[in-house]
């Protein structure tokens, strides 16, 4: 009986490790500066070379009132607002014809200083970005 409560404390304690927590408004929260953005499903798969970057300057703003913004070039690329389910930032974009689309980028990494997020599809991008505050 003392192996198998071993056994099944074990099998707790790696589900629980396994489990990471979701992402919180309070950690994602700020301006974040784009360093990398890659097309993984492209064909070929490319990126963005660092000297296009550098130049357009792109950043993603997320509010603490669930709002989100990007700026690339130093205008105003898309807005709209978001919800968060686990990993997921579920967002909804407001177009400048007065419609809006959905879409979701999933956080594959998120530190106090770092953030992976990517988007499906063919279109599909993974961009890595810095904080440059939080508000």
């Amino acid at each position: 009986m003392k192996n198998y409560s071993f056994l099944l404390f074990a099998i707790i304690l790696c589900f629980m490790a396994s489990c990471k927590p979701g992402v919180s408004t309070a950690t994602l929260t700020g301006k974040w500066k784009y360093v990398k953005v890659e097309h993984p499903n492209a064909s070929p798969p490319d990126s963005m070379r660092p000297d296009e970057l550098a130049e357009a300057s792109p950043y993603i703003q997320f509010t603490p009132e669930m709002k989100w913004n990007i700026v690339w070039g130093g205008k105003y690329l898309s807005h709209g607002s978001f919800t968060l389910n686990g990993n997921n930032i579920k967002v909804n974009e407001k177009l400048p014809d007065g419609k809006t689309r959905d879409f979701v980028f999933t956080v594959t990494e998120l530190t106090e200083t770092n953030i992976v997020f990517e988007t499906i599809g063919a279109d599909g991008s993974k961009v890595t970005a810095v904080r440059m505050s939080k508000f």
